[in-house]
């Protein structure tokens, strides 16, 4: 029986990374496949007068959801190429002040913004050190996460940090913290590392990890005033 319980573990162990892979790739790959297929069955109402055996294709299953992921990359990649283009980025210039000055829209875009720049290391593409330990869910318990904005209390004037701790093995959702800055351990992780320890559920980390805060914060993370310097 200790033998059968053995390989039955070893068995699960060695499934759960192949199946969580698979399923974050598929369900990625079904919201791309959900955004494609109006472009497809646009596609297909407008050759079918002329060309009914193209259109009976496109509304195949299997292609149109093909044709839709091969869209959406291709939109995707014009899309990529027009930020870095002179006119794309005044377009995404006037679309970003559109979507700020909409009631509502603009609380949405804007948290959103600021959730994948603080990501990705800071607005601007300024790598700053952002990667941070919190007690979590428990005083005894830390859990990895990512400063988002640096504050102050009203009353006390303690310096704040806003942290989203994202969970395992889906980055995508999680819970937004607010930490003093002096309960903090700021580590020295890129983004990329912060991503695999998460996603691998802790499997994917460094050797040693520091766990009391020092009471410092990074020198090139910007911090807010303080509340009489922004009165």
């Amino acid at each position: 029986m200790d033998r059968i319980r053995r390989n039955i573990l070893a068995g699960l162990l060695a499934i759960i990374p192949i199946w969580v892979s698979l399923w974050l790739v598929w369900f990625f790959l079904n919201l791309l496949v959900w955004i494609g297929r109006p472009f497809v069955a646009t596609l297909a109402r407008g050759v079918r007068p002329n060309y009914p055996e193209i259109a009976d294709l496109l509304v195949d299953p299997w292609f149109q959801s093909a044709l839709a992921l091969v869209l959406v990359f291709v939109m995707l990649y014009l899309l990529g190429a027009a930020t870095n283009a002179v006119i794309g980025r005044r377009l995404f210039r006037l679309v970003h002040r559109i979507m700020e000055s909409t009631p509502f829209v603009k609380t949405i875009y804007g948290a959103t913004r600021t959730l994948v720049d603080s990501v990705q290391g800071g607005a601007g593409g300024q790598q700053t050190q952002r990667i941070v330990l919190i007690e979590f869910p428990t005083p005894e318990m830390r859990a990895v996460g990512f400063v988002t904005r640096i504050f102050h209390a009203a009353d006390t004037g303690e310096e704040l940090a806003a942290v989203y701790v994202p969970t395992t093995p889906n980055p995508t959702s999680g819970y937004v913290e607010i930490v003093p800055t002096s309960r903090i351990v700021w580590l020295d992780w890129t983004t990329n590392d912060a991503m695999a320890f998460i996603v691998s559920g802790g499997a994917l980390s460094p050797d040693a990890i520091p766990i009391r805060p020092s009471g410092r914060r990074p020198p090139d993370l910007p911090g807010a005033a303080p509340p009489a310097a922004q009165a």
